[in-house]
């Protein structure tokens, strides 16, 4: 399953999100390394909670990009 992840940039490297998967955040100072870390965070939050028997979250949440004449 493909999870979108946000990455935003901080003062000291990434940050990143998932909307799909509440709470599950990771940061890393490239943009490579914290995808990877985001990667293995979602991986591990789902682990957990296919563990504990609760419901997995489907990807659902889509992006889009529009242009703004400036």
């Amino acid at each position: 399953m493909g999870y979108l992840i946000v990455l935003e940039k901080t003062e000291t490297g990434f940050s990143a999100y998932s909307p799909d998967v509440p709470g599950c955040v990771a940061t890393g100072r490239t943009e490579e390394e914290t995808e990877a870390r985001m990667k293995e965070a979602i991986e591990f939050h789902i682990d957990g909670l296919k563990r504990e028997g609760l419901t997995v979250p489907l990807p659902s949440t889509k992006s889009a990009y529009v242009d703004i004449a400036a």
